[in-house]
């Protein structure tokens, strides 16, 4: 492709390409399809995008192009490779100038250059750390980010790359330039602290982004750059001032407020020195051996004392939290039972944490999290009263849960309590007594106090098995607080609700499950159940009480309580508006229904008929209707023949979830393979509706998928069912299917095809 005459005709075609109007667009893409595999093509889009004249879109485009054919065709053996030529004028064209003024683009033209460094450097490309290391110490500002911002997509890149070769590339490129990237870092870092001072804002917004670029190249040299980085008095020594950076960092954010744009960067780099902190504990944990004292006393101090006050902020107390939970848990610096097994690196790092982890730090640590950030905040509580439904899913595990603080809190109680379980159970035991009694439903704090010591109790059940008799602390207060009306009362009912759902499987005479029946029908009965405690709550008892597993359940004590509690949970299904809590009272019904059996019979009636409604109205909610097939399930067993009743319903939810040319059918068909055999094993004769659906069979069985043992159960159910209609229909069919699975499956494939 001759430069000259192409780049008009490229950028035109490139122009079209960024039309809103698909009858330009189409043609301009087939164009610029079959130019990918065309000689100079890159070139051409090389002078396109450096060209900051034209367009931004045909720039971006032209940019997207190049990368994306640097994936197709850059290496050697790829089909349709560039030549060597144009590969080194490319490579030499993408080092010229960091000037790009567009910063998506000056991104992608980073992330491109990372691609070819991945294949070609440092051997086709030796010139490019050099120029990058030359390039960053330029006074012009936007030369030295763009190339700056380039230096750590490289960096990032080549630290990613495995095979033992690659990695002794990487470790001798960290040896030669982590001095400079220390000294870079150190002035950008410097630059921004002076700034700050002086309240140059705009200026110190633009250091700040340079000592954050200059950081991350330092995280991937740190972590991935040597095998043994505590011999390296330079990363040493990096590390040990993280933590006067940080320090010196949070205090800068005092002066600046949460709306100013520097106090997001701001943010952004305190992450990130964590994050330099727990990727190296992850990677190297005995060389992160002489950081333990200083990382359990930098994250204590600031997440459980008074020092963090007006400073931290809700994602880097997440890290402070999760640094210390990796120390504790950390199995490198666990002993062996026969303390002579242990090595003397796992010696020096549990003697640290021994010393660290005193009475008074385990004590005051303990205090904190349940006393302090246990306690509903005034937003959740807000949340509750305007939106309990979501509340619940929310902190029941909605995506936002796993990214917030309670959880990590939490986790980090359940981890520090099981590893010094003998020093905190006193400590916890005597918070439990001081709630003793009735509660001054005026005292809003003394409420939340108690929710949060019980929720405690509740995550540390395993570890006090031995030191709490739950049935004396169930008789004597917790069934008399299930019973308190008071509206100020609801997050106590709440939690003892879940209290024991945590407790039931841990330590629960059996005698004592009808009284916790009676109260959690009370509970249902509650008018306001939705906004009054959770109904996730009260399900989540009730799940406690159910599983198939739990030998403790006894059907006897709970068939009277059956028909009340399955017309409730009925009416609460119907009630409740959000998908996962729809969800959440099916699983709790298919429960009931599994544990009874056919004793169910006489109460499913408003259930049938409220399914297939709830069917059409989950169309969009594609996991509201595995739980529906799964309930569809154990109803059908649970009915036996009579399940029949159900086909103008059943064999068309057969059909959807069953057949692969419907989109639904990659979240349905396990759970409608399975109805579907349930449904012939309780069907008491073939009827030609069943017949119809089995000619979704052939393209289950194309597929040869891990679901081919249930095909050939249903097929067997088939035979057993009616033999001579069934095969009169479908011989054929099947035996040209199995001929073909025969060709590519395994031999115990083999043996269940001839079985059928």
């Amino acid at each position: 492709m001759d430069l000259n005459s192409a780049s008009t005709i490229v950028l035109q075609v490139l122009t079209q390409a960024t039309s809103q109007d698909t009858a330009v667009l189409k043609p301009a893409e087939e164009q610029l399809k079959q130019w990918e595999t065309q000689p100079g093509f890159y070139s051409v889009l090389l002078n396109i995008f450096t060209n900051h004249t034209l367009d931004v879109n045909v720039r971006w485009l032209a940019v997207l192009y190049f990368k994306n054919g640097i994936d197709r065709y850059w290496r050697r053996v790829a089909p349709h490779a560039l030549s060597e030529e144009e590969k080194t004028t490319l490579r030499a064209g993408l080092i010229t100038n960091f000037n790009e003024p567009v910063n998506q683009i000056a991104t992608q033209i980073s992330v491109l250059i990372a691609k070819v460094a991945r294949v070609d450097c440092p051997r086709q490309w030796p010139e490019l750390i050099p120029t990058l290391l030359e390039s960053v110490k330029v006074q012009d500002d936007l030369r030295q980010h763009r190339a700056l911002l380039t230096f750590y997509h490289v960096t990032k890149t080549l630290s990613s790359k495995r095979l033992a070769a690659d990695r002794k590339l990487f470790y001798d490129l960290a040896s030669g330039i982590y001095s400079f990237a220390c000294s870079l870092w150190n002035h950008h870092t410097d630059t921004f602290l002076q700034q700050v001072c002086t309240g140059n804002e705009a200026a110190a917004t633009n250091s700040l982004e340079r000592a954050l670029l200059s950081l991350k190249v330092l995280r991937k040299l740190t972590v991935h750059g040597f095998v043994e980085p505590h011999w390296n008095v330079e990363v040493m020594g990096f590390l040990h001032a993280v933590f006067e950076r940080l320090k010196q960092f949070l205090e800068c954010s005092r002066s600046i407020k949460a709306e100013n744009v520097c106090r997001d960067r701001l943010e952004k780099i305190i992450i990130l020195f964590t994050k330099v902190l727990l990727d190296f504990l992850d990677q190297h944990p005995f060389s992160f051996t002489s950081l333990i004292q200083k990382s359990l006393e930098f994250a204590v101090s600031y997440v459980f004392t008074e020092a963090g006050e007006g400073i931290v902020f809700e994602r880097f107390i997440v890290q402070c939290m999760n640094l210390i939970k990796m120390i504790v848990k950390n199995y490198a610096y666990k002993t062996s039972k026969n303390i002579e097994d242990s090595s003397p690196e796992t010696l020096e790092a549990h003697k640290i944490k021994t010393a660290f982890f005193t009475y008074p730090t385990l004590m005051e640590i303990c205090r904190r999290l349940v006393t302090h950030y246990f306690l509903l905040t005034e937003e959740e509580l807000m949340m509750w009263e305007e939106d309990p439904e979501s509340f619940a899913v929310e902190e029941t595990g909605g995506d936002s849960w796993k990214y917030s603080l309670r959880p990590c809190t939490e986790v980090l109680f359940i981890d520090i309590f099981h590893e010094y379980n003998q020093t905190l159970t006193p400590v916890l035991l005597e918070m439990v007594h001081s709630l003793q009694g009735s509660t001054n439903m005026e005292d809003t704090n003394a409420i939340l106090i108690k929710d949060a010591v019980y929720n405690a109790v509740g995550l540390a059940a395993y570890e006090l098995f031995d030191s709490v008799d739950f049935d004396q602390w169930f008789k004597n207060q917790l069934l008399t607080e299930l019973q308190v009306s008071h509206n100020r009362y609801k997050p106590i009912r709440r939690r003892v609700i879940w209290l024991i759902g945590q407790w039931i499987s841990v330590k629960f005479k059996s005698d004592l499950r009808p009284m916790l029946y009676e109260a959690i029908r009370n509970l249902l009965q509650d008018q306001d159940l939705v906004s009054h405690i959770h109904p996730q709550s009260v399900l989540f008892f009730l799940n406690g009480c159910l599983p198939v597993d739990d030998f403790e359940f006894r059907t006897d004590q709970f068939l009277p309580y059956l028909e009340s509690m399955f017309t409730l949970l009925f009416q609460l299904l119907q009630e409740v508006t959000q998908c996962d809590t729809k969800m959440h009272v099916l699983h709790v019904l298919s429960c009931v229904i599994e544990r009874v059996n056919t004793q169910i019979q006489p109460y499913v009636g408003c259930l049938v008929q409220y399914l297939p409604l709830l069917w059409k109205q989950s169309e969009e909610h594609n996991m509201l209707r595995c739980a529906i097939l799964t309930t569809l399930i154990h109803l059908v067993q649970g009915l036996g023949a009579d399940s029949k009743n159900l086909y103008p319903f059943l064999l068309p939810v057969i059909q959807l979830s069953t057949d692969v040319s419907q989109p639904p059918h990659v979240y349905l068909l396990e759970d409608g393979l399975e109805l579907w055999l349930v449904t012939l094993e309780n069907s008491p004769c073939l009827t030609p509706e069943l017949l119809t659906i089995f000619q979704n069979m052939s393209a289950l069985l194309e597929l040869s998928s891990e679901y081919l043992k249930n095909c050939f159960k249903i097929i067997n159910a088939y035979i057993f069912l009616s033999s001579s209609e069934f095969l009169q229909m479908y011989a054929a069919d099947l035996c040209r299917s199995f001929c073909e699975l025969l060709k590519d499956i395994t031999t115990e494939g083999q043996v269940q095809v001839l079985k059928v």
